[in-house]
């Protein structure tokens, strides 16, 4: 049997036994939209549980505006969702709007990742900042859990503050999009680390919401900084537009977790003693410390004992150099139980994620 399973920006096919293949799990595939650009402009025409974009501006006399935009980690496809949303605020002056790169701690983008990602002609038109989670941040006091919210100063003075992303599943804040724009995002380090530290709580886990501590915490903190408006899609695994959510940064997120949940959640009638799993292909396997949330929902599909075997090619390496460290120098699973335990440190968690119950083996060229 040949299986094709995503690797970088290629294909990689398998070569298995028929006897060898109990199952093959793919998610729930829904078509993609015909015309994505016509599909944000209707959503931007009728917000869910918000006044349009425009009835927003119309409130203010000369709004300073912010617009957070996904880091290169994730397979955006800025190329159909920006060009509508620069035509709702055609009548802002360009100087009054701030593009911020939500790095959260991963590396800054570089201009020609820009240029690429969101077009040489919005690069050229307006100011485009990476978030630097160590400098330049307001803080906004303690979020009901304890955690102190540092968050990036230029949003904070924003008069509008527009969350741009992709909703998918995450292995611990349940979901992403929406609330994340902000936790992570656009957060300090320290509030970061508060928050993911408690990824080791109970209903922390991929498609969890209720109960989840780490969710509650990204939702009041993007409440309180004052998140205006979100622009959100759902894509199938070609990368293709399911669906588009906008408005209400809260009831626009729950419309399109649900239809996220109905595209990847899977029901399993048993667990396997080898998994081979793809991590999804380029930007989720550009580098190991991305390519483990594949990690997760393999391990569920997975018997104790089992082995994965992860197709991801990784070329940034290890990604963060914290993981990498506490990777390099564990010489075995209770090494990073002790660090972890002793203190939690961003970077670290990956890799207690990466080695907890799971034998790993990574294929690169």
């Amino acid at each position: 049997m040949f299986i094709e399973m995503s690797y970088g920006k290629e294909v990689k096919i398998l070569d298995i036994s028929d006897k060898n293949v109990a199952k093959i799990i793919n998610p729930n595939e829904k078509s993609g939209v015909k015309d994505p650009i016509k599909e944000v402009e209707n959503s931007l025409k009728r917000p869910i549980g918000s006044p349009t974009l425009k009835e927003i501006i119309a409130k203010f006399n000369s709004p300073k505006i912010v617009i957070i935009v996904n880091d290169i980690t994730r397979p955006v496809p800025y190329k159909w969702i920006l060009p509508p949303l620069i035509e709702e605020l055609k009548d802002v002056n360009p100087e009054n709007i701030e593009f911020i790169v939500a790095t959260g701690i991963h590396r800054h983008h570089t201009d020609a990742e820009n240029r690429e990602l969101f077009s040489e002609e919005l690069v050229s038109k307006y100011h485009f900042s990476n978030h630097d989670c160590d400098n330049n941040l307001v803080n906004l006091g303690t979020l009901s859990g304890g955690t102190p919210l540092f968050v990036n100063k230029k949003a904070v003075e924003a008069d509008i503050i527009i969350g741009t992303g992709m909703i998918s599943l995450h292995y611990f804040a349940g979901f992403s999009g929406g609330r994340k724009s902000v936790l992570p995002g656009i957060s300090g380090r320290e509030t970061i680390m508060k928050n993911h530290s408690q990824m080791v709580a109970p209903n922390v886990k991929s498609g969890v919401i209720e109960n989840n501590p780490v969710h509650k915490e990204m939702m009041e903190a993007a409440k309180k900084v004052g998140l205006t408006f979100i622009l959100n899609v759902i894509t199938n695994s070609k990368k293709e537009i399911v669906q588009v959510v906008s408005g209400d940064m809260e009831k626009a997120w729950f419309e399109g977790i649900k239809t996220c949940g109905d595209l990847y959640f899977c029901k399993l009638d048993k667990r396997y003693p080898v998994v081979f799993a793809s991590a999804g292909g380029y930007p989720k396997d550009i580098n190991v410390y991305q390519a483990q949330k594949a990690l997760e929902n393999a391990s569920e599909a997975t018997e104790n004992g089992g082995t994965i075997v992860l197709l991801a090619e990784c070329q940034e390496g290890f990604g963060e150099p914290t993981f990498e460290e506490w990777i390099k120098e564990a010489n075995n699973i209770s090494d990073i139980f002790s660090r972890l335990k002793a203190g939690f440190k961003l970077g670290g968690h990956k890799a207690y994620l990466n080695l907890v119950g799971i034998k790993l083996m990574l294929l690169q060229e």
